[in-house]
């Protein structure tokens, strides 16, 4: 049996969930201080993707890095190129997995006691200071789960990874691109293992996540009592 499969989507995953961690939570703490009438507007844009059908964003990001589109054309001129390649799936399960936690991040930032981060202000600490020692390790359980949240839809893409990357044996190909292979030719036995293996971790991210809430919810109680 091939893993590639595997080995290809848990990459995929996993550089995507390293871009959208950061990339979330730069934007969640910046939104969350912004006018309400600003913050929503950016709040629509950044979590359209999260709405959208999949191939609709996979549409728009051939339009942009298409090869026969300026932004694309410029790219591959440069040597770089996203169609067709697995660091195209990169791009395309980052993008639909971004709104998961930079909503995730925002709402831990916005539950944040504002209290806290003014008495260090107080004691002359610096904003950066703030931000990683205080701020970030107070709102953890929102952003871990919203890390663990992004790196399930990204392994689970299939959509926008389909329309950009396509399928190309031990090159693009993914879990969820084999299962529509093996289907389409017939192989329903070599699908349902690959099923199988997607649901297990799927499974396996949901309990994490399910823990760290039900940590969470202790300690919330216990700070209370």
């Amino acid at each position: 049996m091939d893993w590639y499969p595997l080995w290809n989507s848990l990459r995929i995953a996993g550089i995507s969930c390293i871009i959208v961690f950061f990339l979330g939570i730069f934007a969640a703490h910046r939104i969350a201080k912004l006018p309400p009438l600003l913050k929503g507007v950016l709040d629509v844009l950044l979590t359209l993707p999260m709405v959208l059908p999949p191939t609709v964003c996979g549409w728009l990001l051939l339009l942009v890095f298409g090869l026969t589109h300026p932004v694309g054309i410029f790219l591959k001129d440069m040597g770089i190129q996203f169609v067709m390649t697995w660091y195209g799936g990169v791009i395309a399960s980052a993008v639909v997995a971004f709104p998961l936690m930079y909503r995730t991040a925002r709402g831990a930032f916005e539950s944040f006691n504002e209290n806290l981060a003014w008495s260090a202000r107080t004691l002359g600490l610096s904003e950066r200071f703030i931000f990683w020692r205080i701020r970030l390790p107070a709102c953890k359980q929102g952003i871990i789960a919203g890390v663990v949240l992004a790196f399930a839809r990204a392994l689970g893409e299939y959509g926008a990874t389909s329309m950009l990357i396509g399928y190309i044996p031990r090159n693009t190909a993914t879990i969820s691109t084999t299962v529509y292979q093996l289907w389409r030719t017939n192989d329903e036995y070599s699908a349902f293992i690959w099923v199988v293996i997607n649901i297990v971790i799927s499974a396996v991210v949901l309990l994490t996540v399910n823990m760290m809430e039900k940590r969470a919810r202790q300690r919330r109680v216990g700070a209370w009592q």
